[in-house]
């Protein structure tokens, strides 16, 4: 494997939500809503330059990357050099059907990653605000037989706790619900149930995999929901794609630590006492509605200090 004996591609998504056409054209279709929900807050769409600061990562710690491809909405950054052949655009329309059109929905986008034109079959799958920040070969995704090494956190009592949080709350939030209905379908269709919840980071994935995954295995469920426009708790959480891999043998389950996989929250203060205390190879800052613009404001300034230096993405 390090030997790069195969192509291993990385793929992002990514939006500018404060851009007034794209905004108007989100309005003019769903309407103005509520926007710090769950399902429609500002930390879904911020632009904070997270995916500059990637791809500088993935250049300083993963060079051995064959292509990155960034799926946007009819949109570019204003700072990204789409002449470099390494990186190539994919807008929403050549991948989704049109009946999911438009789409706000990222979960919904992730269903069809698979048809991105040229992407290899190993392929890696980030949002823009996770990061490499150690030098990670490809042995670190892909096990030696080529297949997922899929990184999850032990929550082994998960199914049940979902079901008291259920039952005390009347309802999970949205994102909690979309693993236990990828959780689930896995479970009815293989009699196989993972309780452990993603490692929210960078995953690996095999294209032939994610593909049946969609088109046969959950067919069904997958047309009942590309309709959701914007997130909804019908939806199939992308981690049933590789719960789909383990149940029929095509990846490695491993458990991870901080000192592996950490999340950071926006809307913490001292983001340098988790890169101090724990030394993650894989680090994602997550926004939410909990977030800020001081919040993000100051992340941004911590990302110029950690990724100081332009990558060849960049103009």
């Amino acid at each position: 494997m390090n030997d790069n004996n195969f192509e291993i591609d990385l793929v992002y998504l990514w939006v500018d939500g404060s851009e007034e056409k794209w905004l108007a054209k989100k309005n003019t279709f769903l309407g103005v809503l509520d926007t710090n929900t769950q399902v429609n807050c500002k930390g879904r769409t911020a632009n904070n330059d997270e995916l500059k600061f990637s791809l500088r990562s993935a250049e300083k710690f993963a060079s051995w990357i064959r292509k990155i491809f960034i799926v946007v909405d009819n949109q570019t950054p204003d700072w990204l050099d789409i002449s470099n052949p390494k990186i190539q655009l994919v807008d929403i329309v050549e991948i989704l059907p049109k009946d999911a059109l438009p789409c706000y929905n990222s979960v919904v986008i992730e269903y069809f990653l698979y048809k991105i034109p040229d992407l290899s079959e190993h392929f890696l799958y980030a949002n823009d605000d996770m990061f490499f920040n150690a030098d990670v070969q490809p042995d670190f995704f892909f096990n030696v037989s080529g297949y997922p090494i899929v990184r999850m956190k032990r929550k082994p009592f998960a199914k049940w706790n979902y079901k008291i949080e259920k039952l005390f709350k009347k309802e999970l939030s949205v994102y909690k619900q979309t693993l236990v209905n990828a959780a689930d379908l896995v479970e009815r269709k293989f009699n196989k149930y993972y309780s452990g919840k993603p490692h929210h980071n960078i995953d690996a994935y095999l294209k032939s995999d994610y593909q049946t995954a969609i088109e046969e295995v959950f067919k069904n469920e997958v047309t009942a929901t590309v309709t959701n426009h914007l997130r909804s708790r019908q939806d199939i959480q992308r981690m049933g794609f590789l719960y789909y891999a383990l149940a029929i043998e095509h990846g490695q389950l491993k458990y991870v630590t901080k000192q592996e996989s950490c999340v950071v929250r926006l809307q913490r203060k001292n983001y340098q006492h988790y890169f101090d205390k724990y030394h993650p190879k894989l680090v994602c800052v997550n926004d939410s509605e909990r977030v800020s613009d001081s919040d993000r404001t100051r992340m941004k300034n911590f990302l110029k200090n950690l990724f100081p230096h332009k990558s060849k993405f960049e103009l």
